[in-house]
């Protein structure tokens, strides 16, 4: 007759579960890019090999997140036994009567594997990566961490996904890192569609400043001499004959022509420096780089600065008509804001462009190749800006107000088909595809400030040979009330 042997009697005092109070199970981690095995929930359950296995199964069952115990022997780590090798061990056949009373000695012998063993502070892409490596029935067992505090576990499910999440970071770390790489190079690209442009304004001012230096070191000198004159007279004075010695000298000089044009040259090399300072400010705020946050910026000295990089392109027949409201400043990044009004004013104006050349052609040839007669040529080519305070809900004292701007010209507007393809290209499947300039306007105004872009063509709902009406630009952008 088999002996029944009685469980033996547990010291209490060598089982201890602690969880670090940091970095519970249930607590939401904010981790980052560079995230150590630190800032993921540490376990630190220990077990004494002399303990049997049933007080193992009531640890695992009393804490669903355990991934695993630290088994000691005299209070010296031995190893680690994972809720999925304890699991499997259960399995067995007649495993659960034969072995639950036995110490956990017994189990560690047929379980007992190698963990994988990291510092804290070794950063979690690094731990994970190393984990992929291992043989795949060992991917889900915890990671041995070793803390200032001691040994502690974490379980294979929170480092992988950590690192999912790290990797998701990386992702969109990149993905912002090439829209503002693409959006300075179109930056660039419209830069060098307008240095040409650009070169000739500078050099216009540039140039009457030169020419008029001339004159007024001339100027300069003459009165010099005059004054000169002047001094020896008083230094000599013969009476008649010195004063028509002056008056001849003040005839030879023309002192009166020299008064009256000295005030307008200056005012000329003024107005060319003044011409200058603003091309080489506006030529600043576009490519100039925005900082994390946005700040306060001047919304009609934004727009005036594109206009006037934009004057270049503009001929005699293209006028633009600035409507401005009273605004506050507007919280914007001033470079990506000026990036959406170049795109925009750039499409104004080559449809406007196109448009009169084409007019050009039917004034040439005044009937089609069918022999109809041509559409009569549309008014002069203009582009209207307007700006304007809207308050969403005026019941609310400073509540949500937005700021609207307005780009509307007179061209031939767009067919409906080109309307919807530039309304897809909004999605960001499409941008995704292919980001044309008018969708990183829609992402900029959008997701990077909260407003919203829209692009509206009465045109594209008429007949075809229809009157051209144009096309109209709408941006609004949240005007949040400034901490003072």
């Amino acid at each position: 007759m088999p002996i029944q042997r009685s469980p033996p009697m547990l010291d209490w005092s060598l089982f201890t579960t602690r969880l670090s109070p940091d970095h519970s199970p249930t607590t939401p981690v904010s981790l980052g890019v560079d995230a150590t095995l630190e800032t993921l929930p540490l376990h630190a359950a220990e077990l004494d090999l002399a303990l049997p296995g049933t007080v193992a199964a009531e640890q695992f069952n009393h804490f669903p997140e355990l991934p695993g115990l630290l088994l000691t022997e005299q209070q010296t780590l031995v190893g680690v036994l994972s809720r999925q090798q304890f699991l499997e061990f259960l399995l067995r056949p007649k495993a659960c009567e034969l072995f639950l009373q036995e110490p956990l000695s017994v189990i560690y012998c047929y379980t007992r594997r190698r963990p994988l063993m990291f510092p804290g502070e070794t950063p979690i892409l690094v731990a994970a990566r190393a984990a992929l490596r291992q043989p795949s029935e060992l991917q889900g067992e915890p990671i041995l961490v070793s803390t200032v505090e001691g040994d502690r576990l974490i379980s294979a499910h929170d480092l992988n996904q950590a690192h999912w999440q790290i990797r998701g970071i990386e992702t969109q770390v990149r993905h912002e890192r090439a829209q503002a790489a693409m959006l300075q190079s179109q930056k660039m690209a419209a830069l060098g569609r307008l240095v040409d442009g650009i070169a000739h304004e500078i050099m216009d001012p540039l140039g009457f400043i030169w020419g008029n230096l001339s004159h007024v070191d001339q100027y300069c000198q003459q009165l010099l001499q005059l004054l000169a004159a002047y001094e020896a007279a008083g230094a000599a004075w013969t009476g008649p004959a010195t004063l028509n010695e002056l008056q001849e000298l003040q005839e030879e000089i023309e002192l009166d022509y020299l008064r009256e044009d000295l005030p307008l040259t200056l005012n000329s090399i003024k107005s060319g420096a003044a011409r200058l300072k603003q091309l080489a400010s506006s030529l600043q705020n576009f490519c100039h780089i925005d900082e994390v946050y946005p700040k306060p910026a001047d919304l009609h000295g934004l727009i005036d600065s594109i206009v006037l990089l934009l004057k270049s392109r503009l001929t005699t027949h293209i006028q633009i008509d600035c409507q401005y409201d009273t605004l506050p400043p507007v919280p914007c990044f001033a470079g990506q804001l000026s990036q959406v009004l170049m795109n925009v004013l750039t499409h104004c104006v080559d449809d406007l462009l196109s448009a009169a050349a084409g007019q050009s052609a039917e004034t040439d040839f005044p009937t089609n190749a069918l022999g109809s007669p041509a559409l009569p040529l549309a008014t002069a080519p203009r582009i209207t800006i307007t700006t304007r305070l809207y308050d969403a809900n005026p019941t609310v004292p400073m509540g949500d107000r937005w700021v609207v701007i307005t780009i509307t010209d007179n061209g031939p507007g767009l067919p409906a088909a080109t309307l919807q393809q530039i309304q897809e290209a909004f999605s960001i499947r499409q941008r995704l595809a292919r980001e044309t300039e008018l969708a990183t306007c829609y992402r900029l105004v959008t997701a990077k400030h909260g407003g919203k872009f829209a692009v509206r063509s009465p045109a594209s709902h008429l007949e075809p040979n229809s009157q051209a009406i144009g096309t109209e630009f709408e941006i609004q952008l949240p005007l949040y009330k400034l901490d003072s």
